[in-house]
């Protein structure tokens, strides 16, 4: 990507900082891209995780006016800057750039702001589908993004982009549920709570250790079905996005693995992919887009202008 201005120079290393200090797993997988898409992703996760520091800051500090008039702050930047206003902050001088150079809708970054809206009014999940628009809202609009980003061959691969973000928040929850209970954040549905006996005052104490473990597994198997969905969406990228998505897919599939073969003890510590694991889950990734090879050859990959805005169900 050619910078046009100093300052989006700037803004680039800026979030390309952001990126190596803030997600080791993330950043292995986006050296994989291509490098206009690499650096374009990076940018793409500097807003996201800005949006998602300031906002979490309110929330653990129990400041939950502080955590509103942040997102107030950010909704309103944002909407500046997917309107083309000059900013000053280099995330959002990155972002203005992002969304102008690959034309990506105000729907995916509104939906995101939505999902944050859901943490800081403190919602709870009474259904697996209230759980899934959430998800949907904070990761799966990511993926969405990423499709302007990275080009794709046929619009199919919207939805698989959407659904391979889903996969990736109940990755994200499964691993996270004690640390979420201890800052008053409940994300597993509560009608599940209530099948496995689990109090929904306090389902993360340990005496429900055990009947936790067992609602875990049932949501990374949730989780396993997007998980597959966003396989099937590989073949409509480029070959090298192809396999920095795999990568990341096959890492955070190991967390939620990780958590599995644990059980009960899953969160005695906290479960992540050690650089070991970590190189052979992105071989397992590479794989993944080397069987559809035969495929690549017959079918010559050539990018489409992507005219459609993906929406969830819950949000037509």
């Amino acid at each position: 990507m050619r910078a046009e201005t100093p300052e989006v120079q700037a803004a680039i290393a800026h979030c390309r900082w952001m990126i190596d200090v803030g997600s080791k797993s993330f950043s292995l997988a986006a050296r994989i891209f291509a490098p206009e898409t690499r650096t374009a992703a990076f940018l793409l996760y500097g807003w996201c995780r800005y949006c998602d520091d300031r906002v979490d800051q309110g929330a653990d500090q129990r400041q939950d006016l502080d955590a509103a008039a942040q997102l107030c702050g950010i909704r309103e930047r944002t909407r500046l800057a997917l309107a083309g206003e000059a900013q000053t902050d280099p995330v959002f001088i990155a972002f203005r750039y992002l969304v102008q150079r690959y034309a990506i809708p105000d729907h995916y970054p509104t939906e995101l702001l939505a999902g944050m809206a859901m943490d800081v009014q403190g919602q709870r999940y009474e259904t697996l589908n209230e759980l899934l628009l959430y998800c949907y809202r904070v990761a799966g609009t990511v993926g969405l993004m990423m499709t302007h980003v990275m080009g794709v061959s046929d619009e199919k691969a919207l939805g698989h982009a959407a659904d391979l973000g889903i996969a990736m928040q109940l990755t994200n929850i499964a691993r996270d549920v004690i640390e979420d209970g201890g800052r008053g954040r409940t994300y597993l549905p509560l009608g599940w709570l209530d099948e496995a006996g689990i109090p929904r005052a306090e389902p993360t104490a340990p005496q429900h250790r055990e009947k936790l473990a067992r609602v875990v597994c049932r949501l990374l198997d949730e989780a396993e079905k997007y998980y597959r969905s966003g396989d099937r969406g590989l073949c409509y990228l480029a070959f090298r996005s192809a396999c920095a998505v795999a990568a990341a897919r096959a890492v955070y599939a190991e967390i939620g693995s990780l958590v599995r073969i644990r059980g009960a003890h899953a969160w005695d510590r906290r479960a992540f992919v050690p650089r070991g694991r970590k190189l052979i889950s992105v071989s397992k990734g590479f794989l993944r887009v080397l069987g559809a090879l035969h495929e690549r050859f017959r079918r010559q990959w050539s990018p489409v202008p992507i005219t459609s805005v993906w929406r969830h169900r819950e949000t037509l």
